[in-house]
Parts: structure tokens; sequence; C-alpha cells
């Protein structure tokens, strides 16, 4: 037990490091909702600053200290104000793409001008040995725990009692209503910046002694802040301080206990993981901020350039020399790799920081099969691909439940568990001669260190492929649920898609490819090296499709090149020489001014050039850049049948948040054929009852029924397909579709073979009648080929309840649906509304606050304040109701107005 301790005593200096590194973390998300991956970059640019004055140029150590950390802090406000200030709206994936091309770039820099040799430096701090319970412990660790912690307290007595830490919580509560109040958001978010990047550089120099100085030294580190601040929350000190204690001595003692290579290193992202998948949320809460997400392409794979690329290639091939060619076999075998990241970041918009070692996953099945047991190269690819679909499936299950920025940490702490416990494991990898592998069909050796014409063949021919796959996809029937989800989760799974099932098959179908690719890389030269698949590498990777273009076919290929040993480093081998070892550092600084300058990547841009090509030389003409009208078949609205019946039932329903009651033992019924209309001042609980009846929302009593089946404890998607239809508030469209797939959308088939049959050919687009009676009763036909996101505000509305309406529910939940019309617009939006439940036999239920909307609309009424019904029953009788005068008007006996507001 006394030897015990004195083990945990001892992880009090890893503790140190964390609580350092992971407060800087905290600093900066607070201050700007950004997660910096390059803050053990900028640590160690720091340090090595230090360096240079004080060992190399004999400075005093407290001046240099100064120095170094200032000039950190500089750097960390001009990363603030040159990139991250002009991505403020932009999505998560663009910010984070941001930090990772700065990490690039900052560790490239260091390694051009320092190497990667390791430096020992010089400690200011005492290092007499402490001897506790029998092990010696130096007393170095407990100062920089002791400054870890005065640290801790320091930035927590700011940050709470201080108006700048008032600021920087109300900037990151909300920036716009902090600049109406006079605080500015970038001035908050330079300053904490500089104070993240500072403390940055002073962790840095303090570490330097105890865990030396060199290229990857700091940014090693901050895998494991990452994983505390996490669970931290990127919000509190105290709690990233008392993490950083619990997981510092906890891998301390795992090395010590367990015999297992890597566990002590992962023990961090297994607690992480633990954390997170607890207390992650399926689906977000209403109000998410959806940010714009990068543009998506066609998916259309053209002839054309199918046919020149591989003419391209042909000839290059015929010309260069054997070392050109088998670069550009690995080219095109990191562009399969990366099509992954299209799939599961461009289509499905989950950030994945687990995509190489995943993929190294497969190759090692593989790998060890053919070496180790004789297996034939393709049955052993087969093999390793399923097994890596199956990994990614095991994976995405607890990774389901959170997303954005916490998705790809916590897919980075699973990279990182792969990494240490299998990767960096010589008894599973071959030891140190790595696995000899023999890629062979048929007798027929492609392997490129011997035939690299072969090589080239198949790496293209497998991208071909795949490329065929990823485009069946992207047209098909689960491209069009895959795009809905990462648009808009709640309005996915209103319509009745699987959110969880989309997810989980974009991990899959991701990882099946990625594994390919990561076979034909890795086993180009017969010898596989496993220690290449690291955690960081799917940074580099993510980086470099983000840089082709994320969303398109053809990203893939423009980012490859920049990976090593594909075209890019030969060039930088062969023509201009000595380029290649700037290769890191030149495609950092690209990837942080494409993202900077143009978020959708180079292929958008290609395409957008192309286009106008095409449309100045003639080949094609299209009306304002738009496609062909849409031709909607004939379906006259007279022979449309009516919705099957249903009777939407609630009763004694409650919702609290803690202490809050927002809905206090509501009950109404809704009929078919009937319009009941749901009114109430804002802050009434109207929009919670909506969402509790949907799934939404979590009711703490009451029962909502349809038809007398209960529908408490299924799923928003499973109470879609029951037949109850909503159209949001908010709209939340979906942006990347046209007006077309918006409404298709929610007519699509909920069968899951189309999972299966997409891979081969997509699903046909097929207008059911109810699409196009939706279409016809709200006037859309002219709009359907437009991107929702083209169309005007009051068009959008119009849009979002054509989609709810498409499916033919029998129940229909419309929130505030005449918010923004005009006066034209709304009176035809009631008489829509009045067919919808006469000749449709919909059970309406309305929420609006347009009163006269709802006298001429609804045939009864149900008023509820401060979440509790206080009136209901005829329009005419609820208008003279004194509760309902009182509720609005704050007094009086006269009738509510029409359009009135609460005014109390």
């Amino acid at each position: 037990m006394t030897e015990l301790l004195g083990v945990a005593v001892l992880g009090l200096g890893l503790s140190s490091l964390y609580a350092l590194a992971s407060l800087g973390l905290v600093l900066t998300y607070r201050g700007s909702g950004v997660v910096n991956f390059a803050q053990g970059a900028i640590g160690l640019c720091a340090a090595f600053v230090w360096f240079e004055l004080h060992v190399n140029g004999s400075w005093p150590y407290l001046p240099a200290l100064v120095v170094a950390v200032v000039a950190a802090a500089i750097l960390g406000a001009v990363i603030h104000f040159a990139f991250m200030r002009p991505l403020r709206t932009a999505s998560a994936i663009a910010r984070t793409v941001v930090t990772l091309g700065l990490l690039i770039t900052l560790q490239a820099a260091v390694i051009l001008r320092y190497g990667s040799v390791v430096n020992t430096v010089p400690s200011a701090l005492p290092t007499t040995p402490l001897s506790v319970g029998g092990v010696t412990v130096p007393v170095d660790r407990l100062v920089l725990i002791a400054v870890a912690a005065a640290l801790t307290v320091a930035l927590w007595l700011v940050y709470r009692f201080t108006g700048f830490g008032r600021s920087t919580s109300a900037v990151a509560e909300d920036q716009t209503l902090a600049g109406a109040v006079g605080v500015s958001p970038d001035v908050v978010a330079a300053a904490n910046w500089a104070l993240s990047s500072a403390l940055a550089a002073l962790a840095a120099i303090l570490v330097a002694p105890i865990i030396t100085l060199h290229a990857s030294s700091m940014t090693t580190l901050v895998i494991g802040a990452l994983a505390i601040a996490l669970i931290a929350g990127f919000r509190s000190f105290p709690v990233a301080f008392a993490a950083s204690v619990v997981l510092g001595v906890g891998q301390t003692l795992v090395t010590r206990l367990v015999d297992q290579p890597g566990a002590a290193a992962a023990a961090p992202f297994v607690v992480m993981i633990i954390v997170m998948t607890v207390r992650g949320k399926a689906i977000p809460l209403r109000d998410h901020p959806f940010a714009k997400q990068p543009r998506v392409g066609s998916g259309r794979l053209r002839p054309g350039p199918v046919v020149a690329g591989a003419i391209v290639t042909t000839v290059l091939v015929l010309t260069l020399s054997e070392a050109w060619v088998l670069a550009i076999g690995t080219t095109l075998a990191v562009a399969t790799f990366l099509l992954s990241f299209v799939v599961l970041v461009g289509y499905v918009g989950q950030i994945s920081l687990a995509q190489w070692p995943l993929a190294g996953f497969g190759a090692w099945v593989a790998g060890r099969l053919m070496s180790a047991h004789g297996v034939p190269f393709l049955p052993a690819l087969v093999i390793g691909v399923v097994a890596t679909v199956v990994l990614a499936v095991v994976i995405a299950l607890p990774a389901v439940r959170v997303r954005g920025i916490n998705l790809a940490i916590v897919t980075f702490g699973l990279g990182a568990v792969l990494e240490f416990l299998l990767f960096t494991n010589s008894e599973y990898t071959g030891g140190i001669d790595g696995t000899a592998v023999d890629m062979e069909l048929f007798g027929w050796s492609f392997d490129g260190g011997l035939h690299p014409y072969r090589y080239v063949v198949v790496t293209f021919v497998v991208l071909l492929l795949l490329s065929v796959v990823v485009t069946n996809v992207r047209r098909g029937l689960v491209g069009r649920r895959m795009l809905a989800v990462r648009t808009n989760e709640r309005a996915a799974a209103a319509l009745g898609i699987g959110v969880t099932s989309v997810k989980l098959y974009g991990f899959a179908l991701s990882a099946g490819i990625a594994a390919v690719g990561a076979v034909l890389v890795s086993f180009s030269v017969g010898i596989v090296d496993y220690a290449q698949f690291s955690s960081f590498g799917s940074t580099v990777y993510l980086g470099l499709a983000y840089l082709g273009g994320i969303g398109f076919l053809a990203g893939p290929l423009l980012g490859s090149p920049l990976a090593p040993s594909t075209i890019g480093t030969q060039f930088g081998k062969d023509v201009l020489v000595g380029l290649g070892a700037y290769l890191p550092l030149i495609g950092g600084i690209a990837l942080v001014l494409t993202v900077v300058a143009n978020q959708d990547g180079v292929a958008n841009d290609l395409a957008r050039i192309s286009r106008r090509v095409v449309d100045r030389i003639g080949l094609h003409r299209r009306s304002n850049g738009r496609a062909r009208p849409v031709a909607l078949p004939e379906s006259p609205v007279a022979d449309r049948g009516r919705v099957r019946p249903a009777l939407l039932e609630v009763e004694g329903l409650s919702v609290s948040y803690g202490s809050t009651v927002v809905l206090d033992g509501v009950s109404l019924d809704v009929r078919p054929g009937e319009v009941l209309g749901l009114i109430g001042p804002n802050g009434a609980g109207k929009t919670t009852l909506i969402d509790s009846i949907t799934g939404f929302t979590r009711p703490t009593a009451g029962t909502v029924t349809l038809d007398g089946a209960d529908l408490l404890g299924r799923s928003p998607s499973a109470r879609a397909r029951a037949g109850i239809s909503r159209a949001f508030q908010s709209l939340e469209l979906f942006e990347d579709l046209t007006a077309l797939e918006n409404i298709i959308a929610a007519t699509d088939p909920a069968s899951r073979a189309c999972y299966v049959t997409d891979l081969l050919r997509p699903a046909p687009v097929r207008l059911e009648p109810g699409v196009v009676d939706a279409i016809r009763e709200f006037r859309l036909e002219d709009d359907l080929d437009r991107p929702a996101s083209d169309l005007p505000y009051g068009r959008r509305r119009l849009l979002a309840i054509a989609r709810a309406v498409a499916s033919g529910p029998s129940v229909l939940l419309l929130d505030e649906p005449a918010a923004g019309l005009s006066g034209e617009e709304c009176r035809e939006l009631a008489r829509v509304v009045r067919r919808l439940a006469d000749e449709w036999g919909m059970a309406v239920l309305l929420i609006e606050h347009d009163v006269e909307f709802v006298m001429e609309t609804c045939d009864r009424l149900v008023v509820i304040d401060f979440g509790r019904v206080i009136s209901s029953g005829d329009p005419a009788v609820v208008r003279h109701d004194p509760a309902v005068v009182e509720a609005y008007l704050g007094g009086g006996s006269a009738p509510l107005a029409l359009n009135a507001e609460r005014t109390s």
C-alpha cells in the first residue's frame, strides 16, 4: 500500500503536465469556441525561442522565459485576427481544420529549423529527490503541480469575479447579444487566445526539462490534455485540474500494475469515451446552432473527366521513371483512402479523427493473415475490410451520441487507443522487421516496389470502382438521408429518418473504403510498418481531404499529392531538389489559407471555373445557371385520397427542467378533419408541447397516444412513421438539398435495403402523389430545382410546411406557420390549412400568434399560460374568456384583440 502511495505521488508529475496543457485548451474554447489542436505546437515554438535565448544565447532564465511567453501571446492574438475571426460563422470542421493546419505548419517549421533531435535542457526548478513510501520523487514534480493548482485558482477567480471573465462568459453564451451590450467578441477572443498561448509557452518551458525538447514532445502531450479538457466540458478550470490529477495518477498506477504495452497511454481516452458516451445526446436540443457546412457536389461521375484522367495517367506512366510511377500509384491509393472522408465528413457531417488508425486496423488484419497464416491477398483484404467495418460500428455506437468538435475529439481518442494498444506493440505487428506481404491476384503480382506499372493499374481501377460506389450513394436515397442528417438532425428525425442508422452506415461505409485505401498505401512495397497509423495521421489526412474539397468526388485526387511518398514528394526530389523537406510546411500553409479563403476546397473552385468555361464555349446553356425545370406528372388534386384518420390525445403532460416547470398537466386532443389552435403568450410552453408530442423532449409525467397507441418511449423518427408530422418554428430545412429533394425526403421509403442496393445502383427519384399534391397546394412548381438556401424567406416557410404535408400524415403540427408571411400569403395559407383538414382529413394542431389567422382557421382553441391550460373551446367563446384576456393584456374586460400580444 505504501508503495502504491509513492507511485501515486510520482504520478503528480504527469498530472501537472496535463493540467498546464488542458487549462490552455479551456481558455481558448471559453473565449472563442475553438478547440485548439495547435496548442502544443504554439508551446513548442515558444520553448524553442526560450532554448535559443537561454541555452544557445546565454540569456538569463527569467528574461528568456518572459520573451518567449510574450512572443507566444502575440502569436495567439495574430492567429485569432488572421485566421479565426474570418471563420466566426464557419462550421466546426472549418475551424478545426485551421488549427490542424497551424499544428502542421508550426511543427514543420520547428523540424526545418532544429531537426528531429532530442534536446536535453536544464531545469530552473529544484530537482532534489524526495523519498515517499520507498519511491523517489523529484521535487520539481511537486512544484509543477503546485504551480498548476495556483494557476487553476487564479483563472477561476479571474473568470468568475472580474469584468473580463463576465465578458468572456457573455461572448461564449451569445456573441451577437454580447456585442449589443458593448462587449467586443473579437477583443475578448483575442485576449483569450493570447492568454492561452502564453500559458502554453509557460507550460512547455516548465515541462521541457522533464519530457525533453523535440519536434513532437508538446504536441503529443496535448493528446491527453484534449481528453481532460473534454471531460471538463471545455469550461471548468477546477474540473480540468481535478481530472488531470486523477488521470495522471491513474495512468502512473496503470503503468505499474498492468502488464500491457500502451495500456497506460490509452487510459485517459478510455475514461473520456465513457464520460462522453454517458453525457452525450442522441439529437441536438432546440436552438442548436447549425453552422454552415462545406459545399457538397452533385455526386455525378462524368465519363469525360474519367477518360481524360486515364489518358493522362497512361501518358505519365509510359514516360516517367519507375520512381515516379510508384509515386503516382501511391497518390491514387491515398486518394482512395481520402474518399472515406468524403462519405463520412462530407456527406454525413461527422468529424472523425480515427479514420487513419481505423484503416490501419484493416491493413493489420489483412497483413497478419497473409504473413502469419498464409492467406492469399484477396481473401485477406475482404476479411480485413469486414473486420474494419465491424470495428467502425462498435466505435460509432458511443460516438454517435456526440457531435461536432466533441465527436472529433472522441474519435481522436478512439484512434489513439488503437495506436497505443495495437500499432506500437511489436508483439502484435510482427516484431522490428514489420510484416512482409505479397500483393498478388491469381498469381499476378502488383507489388509497387517490384511492378510499379501494375501497381498504378490496380490503384486506378480500385479508385474508379470505389468512386462509382460513392457517387451511387450520393445520388440515391441513402445520399438524401445522409445530407438530411448532416444538415439538420432534428428535421431528419421528424421526417422518419433514422438518424442513428444513417450515422452508423456512414461510419461503416467510410471505414470499408478507408481500409482498402490503407492496404494499397501500406502494402505498396511489400513490408508493412504499422507505426505509420498514428492518431495524428488522421489530422493530416483530414486536412488534405478538406483542402481538396471534402464534399466533392474530385477532392481526394486534389488533396492526395501533398501526402508522404506521393507525386508531391517525388517532385521535391527530382524537380525542385530539397522541396520535399518543405512539403509539410507548404501543405500546412496551403491548408490554412485555403480554408480561410474558401471553406469548400479546391474542387469547388475548379467546378465553378469549368462551368463558366463550358457556358462560354456554348456546349450547353442553362438559364441563370439553374438546372432544367422539374416536370411534374399529372395528378389532379380532386383524385386525392384522404389520409388515414387518427386521434391524437395528450393527457396530463408535464415537462420540467430542474426546478423550472415548463408544462404542468396539459391535456388536449386533436381530432381527424379539424384544426385545433394552440395559443398563449410567448414563453407559455407551446413549442415544448410539440417537442414532447414528437419525441424531442422527454416529459416528466403524462401520456401521448395516437389512436390509443402509447407513443412515449418511441423515437422521433418512429413517431413520424406512425403518422405524426411537424413543421418547425425555425424552419430547419435541409439547406444542401433542392426544394424538391427537401419534399421527397419526407416520402422516401423507410426500407433499409437501400443501404445495400444504392451501392450498386442509386434508387431513382419517385414523385409520390402526396409530393405532387403538396407542391401544387403551396405553389412551389417554379422553385423545385433551387437549393433551399437560395429561396426567399416566404418561400422557405411554405417549403417547410409542404415537406411536412407531403407524407400524408394523420396528424400535422404547425408551429407559427404564418410568421414572416405577407397578408396575402397568410390568407392563402389559411385556406390551405383548412383544405388539409376538410379535404385531406388531417388532424391539425396549429400554434400561431396571429389571432386573426387563428380565428379564421381553427375549429377549437386551447390556451395555455405558464405551462397550464387556462381555457379551451369555440374560438368566439375563448376570445372573451377573462383568463385569456388577463394572460394577454394583463387585465380589463375587453375581448382579445386581433394580433394581440402579452403586455404585462
